[in-house]
Parts: structure tokens; sequence; C-alpha cells
């Protein structure tokens, strides 16, 4: 059976009933979804950014075990959107799996709640991390799924295609703010009750935002367009590899009897053009098997989609696996924007945070620095959407592997300042005898550690936004649900990637640099030093992989994409 086709008439379909309605989609159903996404967001970072403490702290977990529990259930929260985006794009559609997924997350955060409050302490540890892993279970349906449901609320037409292309871009930049907002306010309320008044107090605030949130998704239920499951792009991509490896053999010269462009259930095999195709191209050359027609696939009276597929599926699958080295490259930037929640934060705690406003003294929260990164943020979208580009546009214009590879750079530059304060702060404890007393405060502010935090506040601006904007734009039409979970999973496999590097770390070093449970006797200056230096070799080798990338469509992309 033709999946491509048949998801086309779908697709037609589905157009037809719902783009229509001029009363559905557009902004006002936009302003609801970046409200939703602001709110888990919100309970998200309530969470993650003093989960460190939570655990070092009630669950007496060691500092660098403590660390990699982070990144591994951050790395799981990340990647489970992409299961979530399969069985939103082939079974349950968008809108009801972000119903799902956002009750399972509300239910997660109850227990959560009620966890830290009700629960013995010799069973706290256990349900704990159940209801941790259930709302990583919730997070497969969330983010990912309401920014593509977002996306199409846009209407698509040949007269506003070019202000639909605007819109799209706009969108990308303010639904990330409002994440970023949601951020900050949770680094600025949440961790503050959660460490002056108490972990239940904290989780509940939570669990209402999320309630919150779920209501006013449900309220604007009326206002969405929506669209029928047109079949996940997974499935199409793992055709095209399998079809191409049964057939490694195949060549079309002597065992070719044309290629496929198509064909239903009911028809022959298409080996003539008979819709829209692709360009064929001479890349990935590997993958032309798969719609390479032998004898077998003419034998048959219906093309098996696992063994034969049409030339579209295999050059949208080609158009895919292109952005694989921009994909691979930018798990740097996740590497280093892993380090927030874990060891910047275990850094603050050390430093003195005591601040006098008038008769007022004001202990600033360790976990709550992470707001300087959030706050810079905020300020450099609006100036970059607003002028920035407008600015640039009069003489030259910034392309989106150039603003992944700013992020880079800053991120790389996160890590240098994050080395050199470390290298500061461990020497005063040495000054001071204070290198194995765990609990000493030394005598150096807190706002030496805002560099770094500045400094990943630009890099995600430039680089996560940049990455999201460059995946929704470069993957073909048909698989443009996959950006979102792909930038999403990035983050999940760089907290991974950091947890493979401590215990790497850990186990070379012999437990030097970073198994000593007192951070003041650790070399995480060195720790610091080392992911610069991949940093650095990482960013070269992007510089060489983005000069050799060629955009999709470039001759039509005058304005700001035609050259990387």
């Amino acid at each position: 059976m033709d999946t491509t086709n048949e998801a086309s008439k779908k697709a037609s379909s589905s157009s037809s009933d719902n783009y229509s309605k001029s009363s559905t989609g557009g902004w006002n159903a936009v302003i609801i979804l970046i409200f939703v996404e602001m709110a888990e967001r919100f309970a998200f970072y309530g969470l993650t950014g003093n989960l460190i403490t939570f655990l070092t702290n009630d669950l007496k977990e060691t500092t660098f075990i403590a660390a990699k529990i982070v990144n591994t259930w951050v790395g799981v929260s990340f990647v489970f959107p992409l299961l979530g985006a399969f069985i939103a794009d082939s079974y349950l559609g968008r809108f009801n799996t972000i119903i799902f997924s956002s009750a399972i997350y509300l239910l997660g955060m109850i227990l959560l709640t009620v966890s830290v409050s009700a629960i013995p302490l010799e069973s706290r540890k256990a349900v704990f991390f159940i209801a941790l892993y259930i709302l990583a279970i919730g997070e497969a349906g969330q983010t990912a799924i309401i920014q593509s449901f977002a996306v199409n609320q846009f209407e698509e037409s040949s007269s506003s295609l070019q202000e639909t292309r605007i819109a799209k871009g706009s969108f990308f930049n303010w639904c990330y703010f409002a994440a970023i907002i949601g951020h900050v306010s949770a680094l600025s309320i949440v961790i503050y009750v959660q460490d002056n008044v108490g972990w239940a107090t904290g989780f509940s605030i939570l669990a209402a935002a999320l309630a919150v949130a779920f209501a006013v998704f449900c309220c604007g239920m009326n206002k969405y367009r929506s669209q029928v499951p047109l079949g996940s792009p997974f499935t199409s991509l793992a055709q095209v590899l399998v079809a191409a490896a049964r057939k490694w053999r195949a060549s079309s010269a002597r065992h070719g009897r044309g290629v496929c462009y198509g064909g239903t259930i009911k028809d022959d095999l298409v080996v003539e053009p008979q819709y829209m195709t692709l360009s064929r191209t001479k890349r990935f050359r590997f993958l032309d098997k798969a719609m390479i027609i032998d004898d077998i696939d003419a034998s048959r009276e219906t093309r098996d989609p696992w063994r034969l597929c049409s030339l579209n599926q295999v050059e949208e699958t080609k158009q895919a696996l292109r952005l694989t080295p921009i994909w691979l490259t930018f798990l740097y930037n996740s590497v280093a924007l892993a380090q927030l929640s874990t060891f910047f934060t275990k850094q603050a705690t050390t430093m003195t945070r005591s601040i006098t406003i008038g008769p007022h003294h004001f202990t600033i929260p360790p976990a709550s620095l992470q707001c300087v990164t959030g706050l810079t943020i905020i300020l450099i979208i609006p100036i970059y959407d607003r002028l920035f580009v407008r600015l640039a546009g009069k003489f030259t214009s910034i392309t989106m592997l150039q603003r992944i590879g700013v992020g880079l750079f800053f991120s790389v530059l996160t890590m240098l300042a994050a080395a050199l304060v470390e290298t500061k702060r461990v020497k005063l404890a040495s000054d001071y005898n204070l290198l194995d007393d765990s609990e000493a405060m030394l005598p150096i502010r807190v706002w030496w550690l805002l560099p770094q935090y500045i400094l990943s506040g630009v890099s995600e601006a430039f680089g996560v936004v940049g990455l999201q904007h460059f995946l929704y734009d470069q993957l073909p039409e048909a698989k443009r649900s996959l950006g979102a979970a792909f930038c999403i999973c990035n983050l999940g496999i760089g907290n991974f990637i950091s947890s493979g590097i401590i215990y790497v770390v850990e186990v070379l070093s012999k437990r030097k640099w970073l198994g000593n449970n007192y951070l003041n006797r650790s070399r995480l200056d060195l720790f610091y030093f080392l992911l610069a230096g991949l940093g650095f070799l990482n960013l070269g080798l992007f510089v060489f992989v983005a000069k050799r990338y060629v955009y999709r469509n470039a001759p039509e992309n005058n304005n700001d994409d035609s050259k990387p």
C-alpha cells in the first residue's frame, strides 16, 4: 500500500476540512498554546533547577552522584518527546496527545508533592523517583508536540506564503521567549519557596501551575485548527532504510525495471511520475536502492512499503539525513547547558550569597542564579528579532547556521569563564584551609559566577532558537513535525553525554577530579577546561560542516537562507 499517497489524500482532506475555517487557528490559538508552553516550562524548571539540592540535602546523595541523576532524568525527559511525536503522528493526533500527556504530567507532579509531604522517610526515595519518571513520561507530549501543534495554526496559501513564513519565524522566537519567562519565574519564586518555606509548598505551586495550564488549554479547544494523524515521519524514514538494506545488492542497471514514483493498493506500480516529485539527487546514493523495482517487486500485485519506496520518500529521507552533521555538532551546546542545574548550582552553595537591602538581609538561593541566564535570553531575543535582524538586513543577513555557530562559540566561552572562576574559588578555599570543609562559606561573592550564566544565556538565545528554526525550515514538508522533537532530543542526549563524561573523568582521574564528595577538594576547574577544549574542537568541526552545507531550496531563499 502506498503510504505516501494515502497520507497526501488524508492531508488534502484534512486541509479542506480544517483550514477553511477562518475562525480557527491563527495567533488567537497560538497565544493560548504559548501560555501553556510557558506554564509547562515553569513547572519543569521549578523542579529541575533545584533538584540537585534536594538530592544532596534531603536524600543525602553525593554531589557527583546527584549530578549524574539529574543529567540522566533530564536526558530521559528530553528524549521521550520522540516517542510522543510518533504516537501523535501515527495514532492519537497532536491535540489528543497533548491532553493525555498533560494529565499524566499533572498526576506526576501531584505524586511528587505527596512524596515529600506525606510519605514516610524510609519510602520517600522510591516514591520520589517513581514520580520523577512519571513526569518524564508526561513530558513526551509537551514542548515538542505543543510547538508543532502551534505551527499548524498558521494557514498556508500561495497568497500569504511569505507572511506565514515570517509569522512562523517570529513564533519560534516568542515561544522561546515565553518559555524563558516561565523558566525565570520558577527560578526566582519557586526556588526561594523550596529553600525557605518547604519542598512540599514549592512542588504544590508547580502542580497548581500545571492544573491552570491544563484548564486553559481545554477552554481553547474550539479555537484550534486540528488535523487527523497522517502517519509518523519516523515510519517513512525507517521504511527507506530497511528497503535499501534489503536490496543492498540491487543495481538499477542489472536488476532494475525502473524507479518507483508511487502506486496504490489498486494500481500497478507507477514507473513514471504521476504527480509532482522531488528532484533526484546524487547524495546518499545507497538509499536509491530503496526505489529500484526489481523482479520481486514487479511480481507483486501491491507494493511492500518495507521493500520498495517512492522517489519522494527516498529524497525526503536524504534531506533529513543531511541535517545530521549539524545536529551532532550542536550536542556540545547541550552538554554545556547541562552544567547549569548541576555543578554551577553547587559552586554557588559554597560562595557568599547574602545581600542587604536597607534593614533587610536576604540570602540568594543557589539555584536562583539560573535566572540570570533566563533574563539574558529575555533581553537578547526581542533585540535580535526586532532590531538586529532589521538593521543587519540593510547590509547583509545572518543565516540560521551562522546563528547556531554564534551559540556554539558562546557555549565554549561559558566553559572557559566557569573554569577561571572555579580556579579562583578553589585557591581561596586552599588559602583559608577550607578544602575539607564542605559546609564552609568561602569569602568570595556569588557575583563572580555571573559571567558564566550570562554567556550561557547568549549561547541559548542564538544556538537553541537557531537550531529550532533550522530544523523546521530545512526538514522536508512531510517531516517538519520532527523538528521540535529532534531539538529537544538534542538537549536530552547532551545530558546523557554529560553523565558519560563525568563517569569517564571519575575513572581516569581515579576520583580526584570529580569523585570526591568535598567540592573544594575536587578539580572542577580542570573538568571545565576539558569541556572548553572539547568545545573548540567541536566548533572547528561545525565550521567545516556548515561551509559545505547547501540550504534546501537555496535559490528561492534570497532573503536570509541562501548561504551558510
